[in-house]
């Protein structure tokens, strides 16, 4: 048991550590991804080591249940695709152009409405992919406008993290959770609504007293471009969108698993996307650029931390950690210690532990796994090692020459994530009552 927690903890740190490297490499070169390397080492070390049988694992990674990596990384997959396509086609520069423009010279106006738009976004795409899209145009737009970009780049980062609660596809760390516990669509939204709300709203009131006084300088209204140069690729990406959320919705009625919904609805967009784009002679650059940005690293990273966590249980880690976070409380503790954990972890591995942390005898205890899912999102931006999207987002910063420092982010992000984590968490301890 001794040696299969230190390596584990080896593994952490030094995934911890290369993460942390990757904001200088990302600077030289942008597609260089390292992170991963620590847990597959990991991994690798823990099977040839017999901790954890080749078979045992292999069977772990292939089975037929809800919890299964695999499956859970085809819905995660099959929804960034999607999501990435919309972008590759305009949609988003699209929008982002909208809310320049009708901004008009007031930065508090500039401020509600890009919170807003990246709000409603991330609920109905993912956080990531939102962030990612939205980073480099803030800092465009602030140079040009001779404005800070600092409150708006942080108010884009704690909206995307804190409304990616409201469903289970805004996330990956949502999907593992819930997905792997067989929670489906509506039953994770029923209960997710109020504590989103509460956080969002608490988000929005702390952005505003951080930033309210930053923004009362008028600036240089904005001409950007806001139309669609690829009308019927946008369309035909959103009615995919649509129509797989709302098969989604309706997963549960229709028995059918929610990965093979995205999934179908994925391969359908692409399929139907080629002669689309061919026929109008576009080319196929959508597609082939969709397909370059899909983030391929998060496989091995995350097949490689369940076989970790696989290792823990099997050794009776994962029942130490479980006597830990259940019990009298338990809502409190998990939320608590997973927002903490997303922090020393990052919160996709944190995700992973949690997932059968919060679960005895193969039956999750529902406050314990939800508030999970609150830790694991609005840890996210409390220190930029929560989620890998703080990762990257600062290394886009590094590239856009924004100052903006490790201790300055964690300084604003204790101020906004322990507020808005509290009040997730009360949400949700109000719609337990009922349930």
């Amino acid at each position: 048991m001794t040696a299969v927690i230190i390596i584990s903890l080896v593994t952490v740190l030094a995934t911890a550590a290369l993460a942390l490297l990757e904001p200088m490499l990302h600077a030289r070169h942008p597609s260089w991804r390292i992170y991963w390397i620590a847990p597959l080492v990991g991994a690798l070390i823990l099977i040839v080591g017999k901790w954890i049988p080749l078979g045992e694992a292999y069977a772990g990674l292939t089975a037929d249940s809800a919890v299964n990596p695999i499956k859970i990384l085809i819905l995660f997959f099959s929804m960034t695709l999607m999501s990435v396509f919309l972008d590759e086609a305009g949609f988003f520069r699209y929008l982002a152009g909208r809310v320049l423009r009708h901004a008009g010279s007031s930065q508090k106006k500039l401020f509600i409405m890009l919170y807003l738009a990246v709000s409603v976004l991330t609920v109905f795409t993912s956080n990531d992919i939102v962030v990612l899209t939205f980073t480099p145009f803030i800092c465009y737009f602030a140079k040009h406008a001779e404005i800070d970009p600092v409150p708006y780049l942080i108010a884009e980062f704690v909206a995307a993290n804190t409304w990616s609660m409201a469903l289970i596809i805004g996330n990956p760390t949502n999907i593992y959770l819930a997905a792997g516990n067989y929670i489906d669509f509506a039953t994770y939204f029923g209960v997710m609504a109020l504590p989103t709300l509460f956080g969002g709203a608490m988000s929005i009131f702390m952005l505003w007293a951080l930033f309210g006084r930053k923004l009362e300088r008028p600036m240089r209204p904005q001409n950007e471009e806001s139309h669609l140069s690829d009308k019927p690729t946008v369309i035909l990406g959103l009615v995919a969108l649509g129509g797989c959320i709302l098969f989604l919705v309706l997963s549960s009625y229709l028995d059918m698993p929610m990965w093979l919904i995205a999934a179908v609805a994925c391969v359908l967009l692409y399929l139907s996307a080629i002669p689309e784009l061919l026929i109008r002679r576009r080319g196929m650059a959508v597609v082939k650029h969709s397909f370059k940005r899909a983030p391929y690293d998060v496989i091995p990273f995350v097949l490689a931390m369940f076989v970790v966590v696989m290792a823990l249980g099997r050794v009776g880690a994962t029942d130490v950690l479980r006597s830990v976070v259940l019990g009298q409380g338990e809502l409190w503790r998990s939320g608590i210690l997973a927002f903490l954990s997303a922090n020393l972890l990052n919160n996709i591995p944190m995700s992973v532990l949690f997932s059968t942390i919060v679960s005895m005898d193969g039956v999750a205890s529902l406050p314990a796994l939800y508030a999970a899912v609150i830790g694991s999102n609005v840890g996210a931006f409390f220190t930029p090692m929560g989620a890998l999207a703080g990762i990257m987002w600062m290394a886009l910063l590094k590239q856009h020459r924004v100052s903006l420092s490790f201790g300055r982010f964690v300084l604003y992000g204790a101020a906004l994530s322990i507020p808005t984590l509290l009040a997730s968490l009360g949400g949700l301890s109000l719609v337990m009552l009922f349930l």
